[in-house]
């Protein structure tokens, strides 16, 4: 049954999107500029009550739920606005959202059970209840698929066992995604992983929270570790289309792929400031605006603020909630490494330009160079990422029968407009068999920004401004070139083990 008549006018569907979205954006303008003051909030651990009230108050995860429960549809584009919007104001918010869109809502909205989404969305509208995914553990971070966190099916439920760590909104959300693995009666865990739902309001569902981790960055989201000793209803595992562990990757490469939402508004936030910095900073008889070095990093600010609108374009229309995305690994790893490395780099960007001021934690540059770097670790490390963009570009290319990549990817769909702009620069052979793993990721760092020209080559098409398009191909032009150099290098650095001895010791050497 639709709980609409529960809601507030402002965020039923039938409110147009642009006003939706505008009630939104100012609300988040008068909470973090007006009632609060952004540079003491985000030194501090936490987001005051207060502050969220009111950002909670517009109702923004109605966007991740479907109109028959109350919400505005879950419509990607929406969804992509919104993250845009929070993160214009706190890349720590966004992400907040993110958590609860991409990692609760979405999957509770495909894979749960018909019976427990009404209620669980009605408090999320009325209530403002928030949900989290909890899949990461102490000893099994990237090594997801040999989680130790069990399950038995009992005459109440089902009985789960376990350690996890390093979820984001540890002891704030009402709501938990619990990932685990069947026991059997002789102790052996599955090789397949369930997810549960969990309800902090019910005892026997609660999840005991051990430590709660002094993060680096991102103070507002709280992180720790957590001791899962629960029951949950049978109705509260969620319904795979086929295996658990494709459902675990439709909803992390859902997840990934809508990573751009967060990082535009961030970017463009970057890109303004670092404008208006320069514009009034003056060395010497001219601003810092004027200066070609200057130029050239505002211009790759800029370069990841088109990349990332390109992005977002193809994320709102390719990751609905009906497509399943388990078997997609080029689209959604390129996205998430791409544009979190554009994040960082043009986080240290703008710290760079902001000089002694900006080296700060209360400072815009500060924050944001801090708030930005775990984005390249958290759902999937970017160096595990871009290996996999490799090796599925190579098994394409084992099925294809081509050996030599330059003429592989001039045939392949998702790079092919693309490489055209490099003149033969890909026009080596890839033996998988005898590639190292440094340079599979050198390699795979350089066609997940191939992959994502496609994008700005596509906006470009769709009548977004030409100079900006023509800036950020070229400015990705230059950065896949520079990868190739480091991939065709020959050295191999090791780490030298047991290193400190008497050679070692500059001391030992000086011609006193």
């Amino acid at each position: 049954m639709s709980i609409a008549p529960y809601l507030s006018d402002d965020v039923r569907s039938s409110v147009d999107f642009s006003s939706f979205l505008d009630t939104f954006r100012e609300k988040l303008r008068t909470v973090f500029r007006e009632r609060g003051d952004f540079n003491t909030v985000s030194i501090n651990r936490g987001l005051p009550p207060y502050m969220m009230r009111e950002v909670q108050s517009a109702t923004p995860l109605a966007t991740f739920i479907p109109e028959e429960y109350g919400g505005r549809g879950g419509h990607v584009h929406e969804c992509q606005a919104i993250l845009a919007a929070a993160s214009y104001e706190s890349l720590a918010l966004s992400l907040t959202f993110g958590i609860n869109g991409a990692l609760f809502l979405q999957p509770v909205t495909k894979y749960a059970n018909e019976e427990v989404k009404g209620p669980i969305f009605e408090r999320f509208l009325k209530d403002k209840n928030m949900g989290g995914l909890m899949i990461t553990e102490p000893d099994y971070g990237t090594d997801a698929l040999n989680m130790q966190t069990s399950y038995v099916e009992t005459e109440k439920g089902y009985h789960l066992e376990g350690t996890k760590h390093w979820a984001g909104l540890t002891g704030w959300a009402d709501f938990w995604l619990l990932t685990a693995r069947r026991k059997s009666s002789s102790g052996q865990l599955s090789r397949d992983i369930d997810f549960f739902i969990a309800d902090m309001n019910q005892s026997e569902q609660m999840v005991d929270v051990e430590e709660i981790y002094e993060n680096l960055g991102l103070y507002l989201i709280p992180y720790g570790r957590n001791k899962l000793d629960l029951t949950v209803p049978h109705m509260h595992k969620l319904e795979p289309e086929s295996t658990g562990i494709k459902m675990m990757l439709d909803t992390l490469h859902r997840s990934r792929i809508e990573f751009p939402g967060m990082g535009m508004g961030f970017l463009k936030r970057i890109l303004d400031e670092s404008l208006a910095h320069c514009k009034e900073r003056h060395v010497g008889a001219k601003s810092l605006f004027e200066h070609d070095q200057v130029q050239k990093r505002l211009s790759w600010i800029q370069a990841a603020f088109t990349a990332c609108s390109a992005m977002c374009l193809h994320t709102s229309e390719t990751a609905h909630i009906e497509n399943n995305m388990a078997s997609d690994n080029l689209g959604p790893n390129a996205t998430k490494a791409v544009v979190t490395d554009l994040m960082q780099d043009a986080a240290q960007s703008f710290l760079q330009l902001s000089g002694g001021q900006g080296y700060r934690l209360d400072h815009p540059a500060g924050r944001a160079t801090v708030d930005s770097r775990p984005f390249q670790i958290f759902e999937g490390s970017n160096d595990v990422l871009y290996q996999q963009i490799t090796d599925t570009v190579l098994k394409h290319m084992r099925r294809a029968k081509v050996s030599n990549l330059g003429a592989f990817m001039s045939d392949f769909a998702p790079l092919k407009r693309a490489a055209d702009r490099f003149d033969g620069a890909f026009d080596f052979a890839v033996d998988a068999s005898t590639l190292p793993q440094r340079k599979s990721v050198e390699l795979g760092r350089a066609l997940g920004r191939v992959a994502v020209m496609e994008y700005i080559i596509e906006l470009g098409d769709r009548g977004f401004r030409s100079d900006l398009i023509s800036n950020a191909l070229n400015v990705f032009v230059q950065d896949v070139r520079s990868l190739l150099c480091s991939y065709e290098t020959q050295t191999k650095p090791l780490a030298v083990d047991a290193y400190d001895d008497d050679e070692s010791s500059w001391l030992n050497f000086v011609d006193a």
